[in-house]
């Protein structure tokens, strides 16, 4: 039964198990992300255009929550923030737009686009049926949905939404209650007004976990692929079933950029397709996130680009060229196969035998008639198959290249193109049908010979043949060619008229742009963008040296009764400087730092020496005193070019928001308590996903750290643990075997781990106990299971005092534990065969206190760079850093040809790049060296973007060009390098088409 769903008033959108209807007609709707957020304002247009052209007629669309509310109830939708003006242009263009305002996006936007405020909110439950959340999403509908109903379909406005899409891709996330989550949002699209229809996408298959199968939303799919799997038509299958069962089409929110899956995914009967990021961009500003693509940890870059079919820059890429034929097929068979179903096959589409070669074969039954069989060729050589047609004695030999869909038609009325007969099949592809000089021309496109042949009332005259071969038998006309070169004919039909038959290459086929009043092929000519690297460009270089351990901005930060998340203290995004202070018991040594609950970036300076750069990914972390250099407040900051010494900075204005009163600078210029602790911290990013494999990678993972310890002592714990097992195969943690005054004096004695065990590789839990004596002059503890390739618990005299796992392998006891007592410590362990249990370690010391903390964003991090800038001095690349300091790098740029912009791809080691450009933050680097440097991906992770548009517009003072670098040496024992940058051209609005690989 057909839902034909609609909102709950009349739409110009409907959706039936055999059709997306548009308008009355049905459409096969190609679908690329543009994101108005990651491209320069003044060039939403040109992309827009670009991707019009290339053969998609509508685009996608997040809408981030925190790119719009960048505080609590602080609104922009002013500029670059213009959502409004961004649809008017999508209407301008004539694209159809996929609104997705959340609230969720993913996207690997920063926290998938929720404002970092609702993470410091208590007991509030995310992306759930949960009051409170809700009431925070009903702000952001407030502002977002009237301006989304104001470009819908048929608005007023004459806007061109065709549906809006709730949350995105829930089946990954825990929702307790997929179906009231999605009905409360369903319920706040309807009251604002919004008609088109609702959906929601699952990322992983759930169609239920991501709609909830809420009344009035589609369920959609994302599929991720591999692009040469054989199986993946029976996946598609099954759920075009299901969801034809529903009485709904199966649309494709999300996939892969190759057309060669797109292809494969028309021939399962989608009416909806969309590629992930065919428009790639750039993530301006402190809006990267962190997630789990790095195994478990990834920074995500600036750049943000898939390699899909148009770079950040608007290069165009081979790819799009395939999408503009395959926009070309679509169009050729219209409403006929926009209405087009899959033949059945005779398993439920998961079952059956893979393909017996290297091709996969799928039939789509034309409405009205005929159909297509597509062949696709998911192996790595070229492959010549023998395809079947009816009407055909012998199958026919067609040759599929690697990673190419073919789409022959079969039995197909040529009432399709106002004529009579049929097309009987064909061993090339159908691409275009126009009327030229009273003609009708049919285009095909194949690499080898092949056949063509018709059908028609009476037998057709041969006008004209050639490179081509052509035989009437009866009434019905068969054209054989050969491969490499163009071919034709010309047929007279029965009342005069005319029909015109061209095959042509596939090269050639990408190129087509029509036919002339002649009815000869028309071919574009295909713009190379210029790529090649250049040096330098005449830009002038300056460096201004600035104090490691000075927060940028002017007073002493705020005080803080406890070290503390950021995010509980207003800050969301941008730098941040803890300091705090402690005093070590007499005759003790500092053996390094302990920082608790830390994330991302932490540079961690004890006494004035920098100890080192650290990614904890929100776990602990110690740090230990003797792996810096002594770099610190007196160490040269920077050299370059002649080795000019630098002059130090002096106080620079522009405080940020949490700056108080007291006196500038550090307070630890000589330390008031025996040592002192400055930590640099930097939110690269919250987590676009949730994973539980580390505490920064959770969607609620807060940033920045909660304590930090002077460690005076550490303590090897791996010998002498009494061990017991609980069982054969027992899985059930006993909370006995913990207990302080249970009698263990029977218990073998072992090395932690260190049982042998018969009946591995089934896993069984085992309980490790020992005591140790604590410091009467500590007041911190922390265990350290250094190596441990296992799951385990840990209880202190009883208590539980947490999990442990190789991802997080640290756990504070400190308040179960008494200074001067003696403590008994019981793990839970559980591994599989050959699994390390690692070394157990115990820092003991004392605890920081007097903690202050500053911060900066943007606007204080540019005025800092002015400041810094007026002492700076000319220089030469290459810059040298001693370990641990920092310097602002200034460039002064020269115009770039064509108004298309700069990319700049930095070399250098050890070295971290924040990148101002024209007053904006264009992006963040962080060059290979050192251990701690994370997994970065995403785009290119060593190269940034300078927007053509932007070189117009005032920079730091308003200096126009103006290139502001903050440079961070982040290895504790190198120096960081940066050896220069090569300039490759971003082509401008003129360069339509070219073919620069970017990458990443």
């Amino acid at each position: 039964m057909s839902m034909h769903l609609k909102a709950a008033s009349a739409s110009q959108v409907e959706l039936t198990p055999d059709a997306l209807r548009i308008d009355g007609r049905s459409e096969i709707v190609l679908c690329a992300s543009l994101f108005y957020f990651r491209i320069p304002r003044a060039l939403w247009r040109e992309r827009m255009e670009q991707t019009k052209a290339f053969g998609y007629n509508a685009i996608d669309v997040y809408f981030p929550w925190n790119f719009h509310e960048l505080r609590e109830g602080e609104w922009s939708f002013e500029g670059e923030r213009d959502a409004d003006a961004f649809l008017r242009l999508a209407a301008e263009a004539g694209l159809w737009v996929v609104a997705r305002p959340g609230p969720y996006i993913c996207s690997e936007w920063d926290g998938g686009a929720l404002p970092a405020y609702l993470l410091a909110k208590e007991r509030m439950k995310l992306r759930d049926n949960d009051p409170a959340f809700l009431q925070a999403v009903s702000r952001w509908y407030d502002r977002i949905l009237p301006v989304l109903k104001r470009h819908e379909l048929g608005g007023a406005d004459g806007g061109t939404v065709i549906a809006l899409q709730l949350e995105n891709e829930l089946d990954f996330y825990g929702c307790a209650d997929p179906l009231g989550y999605i009905s409360a949002l369903r319920d706040m699209a309807l009251a604002s007004g919004i008609t088109v229809p609702l959906i929601a996408c699952a990322g992983q298959g759930g169609l239920y976990e991501a709609s909830g199968f809420a009344d009035g939303v589609a369920p959609a799919c994302n599929f991720y692929p591999n692009d040469r799997d054989p199986e993946f038509e029976r996946k598609v299958a099954a759920y075009g079933s299901r969801l034809e069962a529903r009485g709904l089409p199966l649309l494709v929110t999300e996939t892969n950029r190759s057309h060669f899956l797109l292809r494969r995914l028309l021939s399962c009967g989608t009416k909806l397709i969309g590629p992930y990021l065919q428009v790639s961009g750039t993530d301006f500003g402190f809006t990267n996130a962190t997630n789990n693509w790095g195994k478990p940890l990834a920074f995500m870059t600036s750049d943000y680009d898939f390699r899909g079919m148009i770079s950040p820059e608007g290069h165009i890429r081979d790819e799009a060229y395939e999408g503009r034929l395959l926009r070309r097929v679509i169009e050729t068979y219209g409403s006929a196969l926009a209405e087009a179903k899959p033949a059945r096959r005779r398993d439920d589409g998961t079952g059956g035998s893979p393909p017996a070669n290297a091709a996969v074969r799928q039939t789509l039954e034309l409405a009205g008639g005929g159909r297509l069989l597509f062949v696709s060729n998911v192996g790595e050589r070229e492959e010549t198959l023998a395809v079947s047609f009816r009407g055909r004695a012998e199958p026919a030999a067609v040759s599929i290249a690697p990673m190419r869909c073919a789409i022959l038609p079969e039995e197909v009325p040529l009432r399709l193109w106002g004529l009579e007969g049929t097309l009987q099949y064909a061993s090339a592809e159908l691409a275009c049908v126009a009327m030229a000089a009273s003609r009708t021309v049919m285009v095909f496109h194949a690499e080898r010979g092949g056949e063509i042949a018709l059908r028609f009332g009476t037998p057709p005259h041969v006008l004209d043949a050639d490179g081509m071969e052509v035989r009437i038998e009866g009434s019905g006309a068969a054209l054989t060619f050969a491969g490499g070169r163009r071919s034709g004919c010309t047929l007279e039909l029965a009342g005069g008229g005319r029909l015109t038959l061209l095959v042509t290459t596939r090269a050639e086929m990408l190129l087509f742009r029509g036919i002339d009043e002649t009815g000869s092929i028309l071919l574009e000519q295909k713009i190379e963008a210029d790529v090649a690297p250049r040096t330098e460009e005449g830009t002038v270089w300056s460096i201004g040296r600035i104090d490691p351990l000075r927060p940028i901005g002017s007073g002493a930060g705020v005080p803080l009764p406890a070290a503390d998340y950021l995010e509980r203290q207003g800050v969301y995004r941008g730098f941040a400087w803890y300091e705090a202070a402690w005093r070590l018991p007499p005759g003790s040594a500092l053996q390094g730092v302990l920082l608790q609950n830390a994330g991302d970036v932490l540079s961690v300076y004890e006494g004035g020496r920098f100890l080192g750069t650290i990614v904890p990914g929100g776990g602990s972390r110690f740090v230990p005193a003797g792996s810096g250099d002594g770099a610190g407040r007196d160490a040269p900051a920077a050299s370059a070019g002649a080795g000019t010494a630098a002059p130090k900075e002096t106080a620079a204005p522009g405080a940020a928001d949490l700056s108080a009163g007291g006196p500038e600078g550090s307070r630890f210029a000589e330390p008031p308590r025996g040592g002192s602790l400055i930590v640099r911290t930097e939110i690269w990013g919250h987590s676009n996903f949730d994973d539980v494999r580390l505490p920064g990678l959770r969607l609620h993972a807060l940033k920045g750290l909660t304590g930090a310890a002077a460690v005076t002592n550490v303590r090897n714990l791996s010998s002498n643990w009494r061990m017991r097992r609980a069982g054969a195969g027992s899985h059930e943690l006993d909370p006995q075997l913990a207990a302080p005054g249970l009698d263990d004096g029977e218990w073998p004695v072992v090395g932690f781990g260190g049982w042998m065990s018969a009946n591995y590789p089934d896993p069984a839990l085992e309980c490790y106990r020992r005591s140790f004596e604590t410091s009467a002059e500590a007041d911190s503890w922390t265990l350290h299971f250094k190596g441990i390739q296992a799951q385990a618990r840990v209880y202190v005299d009883g208590c539980d005092a947490g999990p442990v796992h190789p991802n997080d392998p640290h756990v504070d006891i400190t308040r179960f534990v008494e200074a001067g007592r003696t403590v008994q410590v019981a793990v839970f362990l559980e591994r599989a065969a050959g699994r390390q249990a690692g070394a157990v370690l115990l820092y003991e010391g004392v605890r920081a206190d007097e903690w202050r903390l500053s911060a900066a964003e943007e606007p204080e991090l540019l005025t800092a760079a002015e400041a810094a800038r007026a002492r700076a001095e000319r220089t030469e690349l290459p810059v040298t850093l001693a370990p641990g300091t920092a310097a602002w790098l200034y460039g002064q740029l020269q115009p770039p040809p064509e108004g298309g912009g700069w990319r700049m791809r930095a070399a250098g080691s050890g070295m971290k790049l924040t990148v101002f450009f024209a007053g904006r933050l264009v992006s963040r680097l962080w060059l290979p060296g050192g251990e701690e440097r994370p997994v970065v991906t995403g785009g290119s992770s060593d190269s940034f973007w300078l927007p053509g548009p932007w070189f117009g517009e005032g920079g730091a003072g308003g200096r126009e060009g103006t290139l502001a670098i903050l440079l961070e040496a982040v290895v504790p024992d190198a120096p960081a390098v940066l050896n220069g940058f090569t300039y490759h051209p971003a082509g401008g609005p003129a360069s339509g088409a070219g073919n620069e690989e970017a990458s990443g």
